[in-house]
């Protein structure tokens, strides 16, 4: 069976769908088969980031109502064969879709892939809830601004209410330079006022917008400082023993990661 994770924040914009496409990315090039699933309802864009905007023809509602079949509904990524994404609503609501139902079809996804990411909306809305309901396991996207970690706690509550206990951190946009001039707060800081294990980090680049916008998620640059943040992500993820990347204080992040 493979395994349920919700990917979400309490606050928007802090790159959790980024987060969850390039996470996916990683574990799929290692070899394991893994499915996206689309539940941002108010702000989808997997499928733009993705590069397969065009090619949505079939959402989880169809697969629902019988008018497809599941594989019909799933697309394959274009660079990597284990990725797969799945919309769950082309609308913009859950309103025509029950819980039990969007249940039925994750237990059956489980049963074809590695792992599920759920890219859930920012705060409580119905998508939120229907990942909770599902989800084995949580990671926590917020960057390291004050008012992003205050909603990322408030969300810490509500999911540990669902049962959720497997809970990790993912702190995204680090920025050295931010932090040593106190704009951001410290990720030590960061992972004491949230009190889970911090899971890995990913330094702030700006290309990374740029790729999204045009379909080109940035870890296929192996030599980015990017890739090599969801390189190490990944490999924790899988429970694999790797200290985190050492983050340098000089602005261009020279030697940034550990041998």
């Amino acid at each position: 069976m493979g395994e349920i994770i919700a990917v979400t924040s309490g606050k928007g914009g802090v790159g959790k769908s980024s987060v969850c496409i390039h996470l996916g990315m990683m574990l799929a090039s290692k070899g394991y088969k893994t499915c996206l699933i689309d539940a941002d309802l108010g702000l989808k864009n997997l499928d733009l980031m993705m590069g397969l905007d065009n090619r949505v023809v079939f959402d989880m509602q169809d697969v629902i109502e019988e008018h497809c079949q599941l594989e019909r509904a799933l697309l394959q990524d274009k660079r990597e064969k284990n990725l797969f994404l799945l919309p769950v609503c082309k609308g913009v609501n859950f309103s025509n879709m029950h819980k039990e139902d969007f249940i039925r079809v994750m237990r059956v996804l489980q049963n074809q892939f590695d792992y599920l990411f759920i890219d859930t909306p920012a705060g409580v809305e119905s998508g939120f809830r229907f990942a909770s309901s599902v989800a084995q396991r949580a990671l926590i996207v917020t960057n390291l601004d004050v008012s992003a970690l205050q909603d990322a706690d408030r969300i810490i509550g509500l999911l540990l209410k669902d049962g959720v206990n497997h809970l990790e951190l993912v702190l995204n946009r680090v920025s050295a330079r931010s932090i040593e001039k106190g704009v951001s707060v410290r990720m030590e800081d960061a992972e004491k006022w949230l009190a889970i294990p911090l899971l890995g980090y990913i330094v702030d680049d700006p290309r990374i917008q740029s790729c999204n916008n045009r379909g080109l998620p940035l870890t296929i640059a192996r030599d980015s400082q990017v890739y090599h943040c969801f390189d190490i992500l990944a490999r924790r993820f899988l429970k694999e023993k790797v200290a985190l990347p050492k983050l340098s204080e000089r602005r261009l992040f020279a030697k940034i990661f550990a041998s």
